[in-house]
């Protein structure tokens, strides 16, 4: 035999079924090194004396002695007996290891990959949008704050605009349907104000052209904050402090209706939700979600199909849809487009950011928990003419939903109390968003 195949030996891994083979060099000085014997038999008992066989191959010896427990595991592997230095089977065990780490980096990174084009659609702005004909000032944003939490503006001076939408509950009011002076709650749940500069229009139903156009509809509401505007702006002009703070705001100084509005939307604007998880994930931190997350972000804009609606950094197409969850009279949008099918049961679709802490959900609050939204997207809703094409049953599995849960989670953010501010000047057209 020659010197080469003296210094190899083929171990037949896992039996000869497979095929495969390995080849080993085979130490020729025994020392005190220790072999691997490998073979059909069962493992052996601690008691059980080493043996020792003496391989010849012409003049050259090589001996076994399997004393280790290790070693007598390693005894139930293969066909044969074969001697294989424990160092080398070290090295083929940490080499398969290594090789499994590196297979599952590749496949994450490679789902990184294919998550990218995803997330930039939902990449943070970086200003606030204001409009042209109200844009920011200090001094316009100073007044709304202040008329936004003032209980002065409901006729029994216990209602607030914060009263519905209160920023320790995301900016709405955690109940089901939203509570005026009345003593019966109002028909729909308080939607919340985060994020709603980038909304054209509001309402659950859209009815609001504009955000300015929305703040005398609850004021003067008989069965929200029930205070006339003409009783408003008595009770502005007695007072000191609004004297002046809309002198700083306004040109003309004046307290009247329009200017009440402006104020009160310049200060709703800078209600914006802070950096998320889902941010910093978006970013390029592949380290700010859990796997979890990420397979219910694939879901979600897969095979859940919830970024139809649930589009863009703020989680809304801003439109309004029929998700088979009305009935009756509440025909949402179509009240305003009676000969439209596709608007009948139409309603604005929320943002999503911290969509955790705004329980209950739907229009109407009748909806208690994530676990159970999830559960009626996957059901499908009401089969009827005017329900989106999108909706429709699921099959998701129990992983999927539990997926979805976990991603939705990374949405959330530490919110301040009246909204991000930024660092710009006071006179600043747009305030930076930051983080």
């Amino acid at each position: 035999m020659s010197r080469s195949a003296r210094r190899s030996a083929t171990l037949r891994a896992c039996g000869g079924d497979l095929g495969r083979q390995i080849k080993l060099p085979v130490e020729k000085r025994l020392g005190s090194r220790r072999f691997v014997q490998l073979g059909p038999s069962s493992l052996r008992s601690r008691e059980m004396v080493a043996r020792q066989r003496i391989f010849s191959h012409g003049a050259e010896q090589y001996r076994s002695t399997p004393t280790s427990a290790p070693n007598r595991a390693l005894n139930v592997l293969g066909y044969g007996l074969w001697q294989v230095p424990m160092r080398w089977l070290l090295i083929i065990s940490a080499s398969a290891a290594l090789a499994a780490i590196a297979t599952a980096m590749a496949s994450s990174a490679l789902e990184s990959r294919d998550d990218s084009g995803a997330l930039e659609k939902f990449a943070r702005p970086a200003d606030i949008p204001f409009p042209s004909d109200n844009s920011f000032t200090e001094q316009k944003y100073q007044l709304g704050r202040l008329l936004f939490f003032d209980t002065s503006l409901s006729r029994s001076q216990t209602l607030a605009c914060a009263s519905c939408h209160n920023p320790e509950a995301s900016w709405t009011d955690g109940r089901a349907r939203a509570q005026g002076e009345g003593p019966a709650p109002l028909p729909l749940r308080s939607p919340t104000l985060l994020n709603v500069a980038w909304t054209q229009r509001l309402g659950w139903d859209g009815k609001f052209r504009d955000l300015e156009a929305v703040a005398f509809a609850p004021i003067t509401g008989k069965a929200n904050m029930n205070l006339s505007e003409g009783e408003l702006i008595a009770r502005l002009e007695s007072n000191p402090q609004y004297r002046a703070k809309f002198a700083a705001a306004f040109d003309d100084g004046a307290i009247n209706r329009r200017n009440i509005e402006l104020a009160i939307a310049t200060f709703e604007r800078t209600i914006v939700s802070k950096t998320s998880a889902f941010d910093r994930w978006v970013n390029g931190d592949d380290t700010a979600v859990s796997g979890a997350a990420k397979r219910g972000f694939r879901t979600f804009t897969g095979k859940g199909h919830c970024s139809e609606c649930h589009s863009d950094w703020n989680f809304t197409d801003g439109s309004f849809h029929d998700i088979g969850v009305a009935t009756g009279d509440d025909i949402g949008r179509g009240k305003y487009f009676p000969s439209s099918e596709k608007l009948r049961y139409a309603f604005k679709t929320p943002s999503l950011r911290n969509v955790t802490r705004r329980a209950p959900y739907m229009h109407d609050g009748s909806v208690a928990t994530l676990e159970d939204v999830i559960d009626l997207y996957d059901k499908g809703g009401i089969d009827r003419p005017s329900r989106a094409e999108f909706i429709h049953p699921l099959n998701l599995t129990a992983n999927e939903k539990a997926d979805l849960i976990a991603f939705l989670a990374t949405l959330d953010d530490e919110t301040v109390e009246v909204g991000v501010r930024g660092a710009l000047e006071p006179d600043s057209p747009a305030i930076s968003l930051g983080n």
